[in-house]
């Protein structure tokens, strides 16, 4: 005899460590995917924005790769539904999905539901009251200002319990624990499994994509559900708002190891069946007339085996190396570019020093410029070893293209994979640690030069005051002129303005 609902409200216990779900690990559950129970991408939804298998309602968008259940706006309510009963004892649910908003707090938050009835509609998350089964929420608002929320819990109904908003429900959880699931990097997936009636939950709490890397959130023993049931996900907002995404929820069937799992079912609903059946004759209709349109626009393939319209391994292969030969070829021209760019100016600074050596010579002509003529000197000698330097990276880069050049004719002549082909790339790439090597010392010669090398410029004459002093003094006076001026011109005219008072 199956015991009452009662056992919801003091059945539950809590574990503090991970676990393996409900039960060991060496007594693992066989699975069993069941397709009609579940949704994921990339072709979610259908033309008509129906998920097969499933209903939505309220402000649930369905789309190809996700469905919200609510947007990001004010008052919204939204729950996606099995159209079919749930009929097997033991199951996993895996669910994905994302919750985000833009405050610092989000609101109202998530349901995952077990129930008899379906509750399209209702204040508990967008869902019904008083159901008969079992919810895990995902609640995102604090409603009694404990400063536990977000907060995953486990509540479970008869059919006679009205949901204890004011306190988050929390009078009424059989499980429950802290987890924070809004704005996550990675989407969060929550792991139910009821197995020997024992309800165990799961959080990957979104910060690893790792998909198999779950903590451990409650736990309750001797729990009793509907031996039937729908599947259901609802969310609702309040006066903050959130979008909440579920990506995929994928339902399995589990069963005691060594026991043999029922057929599945063969035959499905009539009128699933013909709806299905009419839009694949859509789509390959729609297929044949887009064969048909090709053909017509390209007809010198007509005729062609369709094996060759299609790149193989060994040709797909060729063509990255090509693809990456070429990249390489254009990125040392660019080099050889910037190279040249460089040789120009140097030339350019060699013959300017040159001039200011003979300049300096020919005014000093004495011992007092021979010191700035050494040094300049010293200047000059460095320029030419780096022109000499960069000629040299210029050689190579040179060798280098004509090599790169090469090996690309002689791929295109007779494939890739030779004794050859494999010489080219190693000279290659002897060149190419030829011109590192160059680099290396061009950097160190020009980066770390000599104090003899390094050449002051003279400091420049002492500027000239920009006032003087007897300047000063007869700018200084006229100031003083004008001042006592527009003094006696003022009290001159408020003595004339008097005489009419």
């Amino acid at each position: 005899m199956r015991p009452s609902y009662h056992h919801y409200f003091y059945c539950c216990c809590y574990s503090g460590s991970l676990c393996y779900g409900c039960y060991g690990k060496e007594t693992s559950p066989n699975r069993r995917f069941e397709y009609k129970y579940s949704f994921k991408g990339p072709h979610l939804s259908q033309a008509d924005g129906s998920i097969p298998f499933w209903v939505h309602s309220g402000n649930a968008i369905p789309s190809a790769d996700q469905v919200r259940i609510t947007p990001s706006l004010r008052s919204q309510k939204g729950s996606v539904w099995t159209k079919s009963t749930v009929n097997f004892d033991n199951w996993e649910a895996e669910v994905t999905f994302r919750v985000s908003g833009r405050g610092r707090m989000g609101a109202d938050g998530l349901a995952i539901w077990f129930t008899t009835a379906q509750g399209l509609d209702g204040p508990v998350y967008g869902a019904a009251d008083n159901w008969n089964g079992i919810g895990i929420f995902f609640d995102s608002f604090d409603n009694d200002g404990k400063k536990n929320n977000p907060a995953v819990l486990v509540v479970g109904n008869n059919g006679k319990l009205v949901y204890d908003h004011p306190n988050d429900g929390t009078t009424q959880a059989l499980g429950t624990c802290l987890r924070d699931f809004r704005n996550k990097p990675y989407p969060v997936r929550a792991k139910i499994t009821y197995y020997k009636r024992t309800l165990t939950v799961l959080i990957n709490n979104g910060f690893t994509p790792d998909k198999d890397d779950y903590e451990f959130c409650t736990k309750v023993d001797n729990m009793v559900i509907p031996q039937e049931g729908y599947f259901g996900i609802s969310a609702a907002t309040g006066g903050l708002a959130d979008d909440h995404d579920v990506l995929s929820f994928l339902t399995f069937r589990l069963s005691e190891p060594g026991q043999e799992l029922p057929p599945p079912e063969a035959e499905m609903p009539k009128q699933d069946k013909d709806k299905y059946q009419e839009e694949f004759e859509n789509f390959q209709q729609d297929l044949d007339k887009k064969k048909e349109d090709y053909q017509k626009e390209h007809p010198d393939v007509q005729g062609q085996p369709i094996e060759d319209m299609y790149e193989s391994v060994n040709d797909r292969e060729i063509r990255q190396v090509f693809e990456g030969q070429n990249r390489i070829h254009l990125e040392i021209k660019q080099l050889h570019h910037q190279l040249a760019v460089i040789l120009d100016e140097q030339r350019r600074y060699v013959s300017v020093a040159t001039d200011e050596i003979s300049k300096r010579q020919g005014e000093s002509g004495g011992q007092v410029g021979q010191a700035p003529s050494q040094e300049m000197g010293a200047v000059v000698a460095t320029q030419q070893e780096v022109l000499r330097n960069l000629n040299e990276l210029r050689n190579s880069f040179y060798e280098s293209l004509k090599q790169i050049g090469a090996s690309q004719h002689q791929g295109n002549a007779v494939g890739m994979g030779t004794y050859e082909t494999v010489q080219h790339f190693n000279d290659i790439k002897e060149h190419l640690h030829v011109v590192k090597k160059n680099i290396e010392h061009l950097i160190t010669r020009t980066g770390n030069p000599s104090e003899k090398q390094v050449m002051n410029c003279p400091d420049p004459p002492p500027m000239p005051s920009c006032l003087g002093t007897t300047h000063f003094l007869v700018f200084v006076v006229i100031q003083s002129v004008l001042f006592f001026s527009y003094i006696m011109y003022k009290s001159q005219q408020e003595a004339a303005a008097k005489k009419f008072f």
